[in-house]
């Protein structure tokens, strides 16, 4: 039997740890997780897991050993407990952590990461392959190693980016491409009759992570450009969002308008309302000679839901701001 140690903390990461306990000739040796909350060290505040998932308890449920990882990865007492496991593999899944080399010297590591590489290596990459207007996303399986994402590749799958994809719906796509991948290759990496393919060097790109700071809209760009901004930042994520004088406004939902935007308005003006029919919200100038935007979800700085049933007439009103943009 092949012992598994999984390290995972997300949804995605229990799916896989499920596909690979019910594996021909596997053994889940453990379980490292983490908490919703954790240290990382791009951060200086505690950020949080949104996809969390409670490894913890499904690891008592299988009754197999568990470690939820509050401190450095490199912690002796952790190594230790990692080594008492005795490990053949780690499968790492929706991690966040780097996994160091004193892991991988007791076991080989193969991780998720939700790109084809060596494309968008690094942070969130299918927030950013949407916010880039890229058609196609995909998943790879891969060795770990001492680099970002540059391991040998075991398996990949592509996913396209439809136009009207959120990141929940390419996440979820992608998701279902990853088991598959998982099904696929894991039975090879045991028997070894699955090598892992070199990425060539220098090759791909690293994109950098995102914190919630980072979805601030900027309404001078192109409408498409602005609407795949906010599509790959909304639920689960934080969202992006703007401000309507002072007041700071989560934008969750835009569509293209198929109209042009006014000649005179400029970049965040409100240039209109639809209160009739299925869509109803704001409609914003975005770009200069480009179509307008309609907000149809959008929330306060306090999460509750703005009413846009009227196209946000009386929400304006009495706000008394008439272009979105920086703070007043």
């Amino acid at each position: 039997m092949t012992r598994i140690v999984v390290v995972a903390a997300s949804t995605f990461g229990a799916q896989c740890a499920e596909l690979a306990r019910v594996t021909p000739g596997v053994e889940i040796a453990g379980i490292v997780t983490a908490p919703r909350r954790f240290a990382i060290s791009y951060s200086e505040q505690l950020v949080t897991n949104v996809l969390h998932a409670d490894l913890e308890s499904l690891a008592a449920n299988w009754g197999v050993p568990s470690v939820v990882m509050t401190g450095p990865a490199r912690d002796e007492a952790l190594i230790a407990k990692l080594a008492s496991w005795r490990p053949d593999l780690f499968l790492v899944v929706g991690w966040y952590h780097i996994v160091p080399r004193a892991w991988r010297d007791l076991a080989p590591a193969y991780g998720m990461h939700a790109s084809l590489l060596p494309a968008y290596r690094g942070g969130a990459p299918l927030v950013w392959a949407m916010i880039n207007g890229e058609r196609e996303a995909g998943i790879s399986f891969f060795q770990l190693d001492d680099g970002i994402d540059t391991g040998g590749i075991v398996g990949q799958r592509a996913v396209p980016i439809l136009l009207n994809d959120t990141i929940a719906s390419l996440y979820a796509r992608v998701e279902i491409a990853g088991r598959a991948v998982l099904e696929a290759t894991l039975p090879g990496l045991i028997d070894g009759s699955c090598t892992p393919r070199p990425q060539a060097p220098g090759s791909g790109s690293v994109v950098p992570q995102r914190a919630p700071s980072d979805g601030v809209i900027d309404w001078s760009r192109p409408s498409l450009d602005v609407y795949n901004f906010i599509r790959a930042q909304t639920r689960p994520y934080p969202g992006a969002f703007t401000f309507l004088g002072d007041e700071r406004v989560q934008v969750w939902e835009a569509k293209l308008y198929d109209a042009p935007a006014e000649g005179g308005a400029g970049a965040g003006d409100i240039i209109g309302h639809i209160s009739q029919g299925p869509l109803r919200g704001v409609l914003v100038n975005v770009g200069e000679r480009d179509h307008a935007l309609l907000i149809t979800e959008a929330s306060n700085a306090q999460g509750t839901a703005i009413d846009l049933r009227d196209g946000g007439e009386a929400w304006l009103k009495a706000i008394g701001r008439r272009r979105f943009g920086a703070p007043a």
